[in-house]
């Protein structure tokens, strides 16, 4: 690392939090939690169904729009394949190991283990192919808004592009992980796809003011190259 400049030990950090959050994200999506909803007047929303595995997607949202703006395309698609190759690594990792039994005396038995890692397989199949149709999605999106705008409304393209791909990412993970299998009716996975695009939505607007605060910080950092 000590011989690299600065935009190469950039790249290094923005795509290890890419990496790390959306491999993680893999790992904890079976779990289902309630989300409490909110009353405007008579009007009431929710509570929401969602799956843990959305928390670390706004990290995922954020560094691909990093470096999409300082690598271009380019640095997207080279760290999503190279995210897609881990995390068929980490799949495999859980399939090799879930075929060996454990001991009477180990601390986590054969059937949690099983519940809790290899009922992820639908999980893992699910969010390959949506994490990979949504990037590719994303970064064409924002590349075109780019296009046409320059280098003003950083908002417009980091929105624009997240709510086209991440609708498609989240149905279509939704439907291969929960529904495919028959875990879920219809009518959950539309209720829990639905809630989780929403709530990834006013994450993405939410953390609005930290892309701008990464571009700062940034654009300090490589005021020299740049």
């Amino acid at each position: 690392m000590r011989n690299l400049g600065r935009r190469e030990k950039l790249f290094f950090v923005l795509g290890g939090f890419f990496l790390t959050n959306a491999l993680v994200a893999e790992l904890i999506g079976g779990k289902l939690i309630q989300v409490a909803g909110i009353t405007l007047g008579s009007f009431e929303l929710g509570p929401w169904p969602l799956s843990v595995g959305i928390l670390p997607w706004p990290v995922v949202f954020l560094t691909t729009d990093l470096i999409n703006e300082y690598y271009g395309q380019k640095g997207v698609r080279q760290i999503s394949f190279l995210t897609a190759g881990l995390v068929l690594y980490a799949f495999l990792i859980l399939f090799l190991t879930g075929g060996m039994p454990a001991v009477d005396f180990s601390p986590v038995d054969d059937a949690t283990y099983q519940r809790v890692f290899l009922q992820s397989q639908w999980i893992m199949a699910g969010s390959l192919v949506a994490f990979l149709v949504s990037q590719f999605l994303d970064v064409w999106i924002f590349t075109r808004i780019r296009a046409l705008t320059g280098k003003r409304y950083i908002w417009l393209r980091a929105t624009g592009s997240t709510v086209v791909s991440q609708g498609i990412d989240t149905f279509l993970v939704q439907g291969i992980a929960f529904y495919l299998p028959g875990q879920i009716s219809f009518e959950e996975w539309m209720s829990i796809a639905l809630n989780s695009y929403v709530f990834k939505l006013g994450i993405a607007l939410s953390i609005t003011p930290l892309l701008y605060l990464g571009h700062a910080v940034i654009d300090r950092y490589l005021a020299k190259e740049l």
